[in-house]
């Protein structure tokens, strides 16, 4: 495997290559922040909005969520590369003692973006609920940039795929939780924000403060000019044709992920008919997360031992095309049961080896989390692009067994396109 563009090690720590392994405890506070910011990104999108939204206008909801749904996802998708920027030029002092460029963002994030859903739990109209939801996003990205540096700023390339194994379970496990929190532990919609915004402290303030995050030396701290600043958002992929297929297959695997459950719990209800649609959407959460967690870790150590990359992305597509095929041609309990497992499974593969391979085309050491959140924009996008998608879809063009073909077909797309990354096995 290769490195694109190593730092030089006479540079700082903040911008050179880790070569010392990551401990346990590293890897178990980062994994809980991460766990915060995905219990904050998913409960309100799997089960608070479509509460709120539904409440709020009951005969137009999903064309409502759709629009609540963009509109923050177009605000992650600005905020998370600018954010990850400023994190690449930050340099603060603090009582004499220089702090790191990180940990600020990810603290202010879970300070400001816990605040931003408190205030989002007492609005009563839609505009109100897609302005706290703008809000709440651009906070969360922002702590999102600075937690997804974390990993080519300190984990050594040969420990990536399994350090990224564990880190991406909480994107599931944090449906899980959020949705057990906010079903089984707590009542009431308000009640729901109030117990995600204080989960996001607890988790993530930790790793913020009992972790080393290694400042960046004013004298290597890029000129802050905004001009320059927009353009580097720019990553050409003439220049960087390895980073910028990267971007691609993340992009189309991550508008399959979209398609496939922005509406799911609305598919349990309408499509299935399921007698309790919120219970069933936590039966498929917990089966989803069971599936993730048996493939996320072992297959980024598989790929770490090996070297090899893409064979896990390509074969982990398929998987979770299957598993939209059978919800296309079987729209019933049981069968959604199983796709919610084949679903799990081949996203923990995906995440945790994609997520490694990103790492290994980064353009320079010097703007990780600028560029990490270019790729972010490929996470982000598809929540912009699923709603606009998939209502048509769903209203006009065919329902729910349209909509998972089309899943299918997009994601095995996306997977199959990591064939064109040369730098990477």
């Amino acid at each position: 495997m290769t490195t694109v563009d190593p730092t030089p090690a006479a540079l700082p720590a903040a911008l050179a290559e880790p070569t010392v392994p990551v401990r346990r405890s590293w890897i178990a506070l980062i994994f809980a922040a991460n766990l915060g910011v995905w219990m904050a990104f998913f409960t309100p999108i799997q089960v608070l909005l479509p509460q709120q939204i539904e409440r709020i206008a009951p005969g137009d909801k999903e064309a409502m969520f759709a629009v609540v749904t963009g509109l923050g996802a177009l605000a992650a998708v600005l905020a998370n590369p600018l954010a990850g920027a400023l994190s690449d030029r930050t340099c603060l002092r603090l009582g004499g003692r220089e702090l790191g460029r990180r940990h600020v963002w990810t603290a202010g994030g879970a300070v400001l973006g816990a605040l931003a859903l408190v205030l989002l739990a007492r609005q009563d109209t839609i505009a109100g609920v897609a302005v706290g939801w703008v809000a709440a996003q651009v906070c969360f990205n922002a702590m999102l940039a600075s937690l997804t540096a974390g990993i080519p700023d300190r984990v050594p390339v040969l420990q990536r795929g399994g350090v990224s194994g564990w880190v991406g379970i909480p994107q599931s496990l944090g449906l899980v939780l959020g949705a057990v929190l906010v079903t089984a532990v707590v009542t009431g919609n308000a009640a729901g924000y109030a117990a995600v915004a204080l989960a996001v402290l607890l988790l993530a303030l930790p790793f913020a403060l009992l972790t080393a995050d290694d400042p960046l030396p004013r004298t290597h701290r890029p000129p802050l000019r905004v001009g320059a600043l927009l353009a580097s958002m720019w990553i050409s992929p003439r220049r960087h044709p390895d980073f910028a297929w990267a971007w691609l297959t993340r992009f189309l695997v991550q508008l399959g992920n979209a398609l496939g459950t922005l509406y799911l719990l609305y598919f349990l209800a309408d499509g299935v008919r399921y007698p309790d649609p919120e219970g069933g959407l936590l039966v498929l959460i917990l089966l989803y997360t069971l599936g993730m967690i048996l493939t996320a870790v072992v297959s980024g150590r598989l790929s770490d031992r090996s070297g090899r990359r893409k064979i896990y992305v390509i074969v982990s597509g398929l998987v979770m095309a299957v598993a939209a095929l059978l919800l296309a041609v079987a729209p019933v309990w049981p069968m959604a049961m199983v796709a919610a497992v084949l679903l799990g499974a081949g996203y923990g593969v995906y995440l945790s080896v994609d997520a490694a391979l990103i790492t290994e085309v980064l353009p320079a050491a010097t703007n990780r989390a600028k560029d990490l959140g270019v790729i972010n924009i490929a996470n982000s996008a598809p929540q912009v692009l699923g709603p606009a998608l998939s209502a048509p879809i769903v209203v006009h063009l065919g329902g729910y067994p349209t909509l998972y073909a089309v899943t299918a077909v997009v994601t095995v797309l996306g997977s199959a396109l990591v064939v064109r990354i040369r730098g990477v096995a």
